[in-house]
């Protein structure tokens, strides 16, 4: 499951990024940036949107490593 995660800096300004979850574990993470502004945020916001997008079409995550064999 990918998900957007927005957190304060150490600047002030937000940062964000999509984070990818197996079970209650985060495997991948993809900073995508951070902004100072609301502007800027939703832009960062829009573009994590359409990586997640993306991602159900084309993976952008490789987690072969991380799944458990059987």
């Amino acid at each position: 499951m990918a998900y957007i995660r927005k957190f304060k800096t150490t600047s002030g300004a937000t940062g964000v990024q999509v984070c990818y979850k197996i079970g209650n574990r985060v495997v991948k993470t993809k900073h995508i940036g951070s902004a100072s502004s609301e502007d800027g945020l939703a832009r960062l916001v829009k573009k994590a949107r359409s990586i997640i997008e993306c991602e159900r079409g084309t993976p952008m995550f490789n987690l072969e490593k991380y799944e458990k064999k059987k």
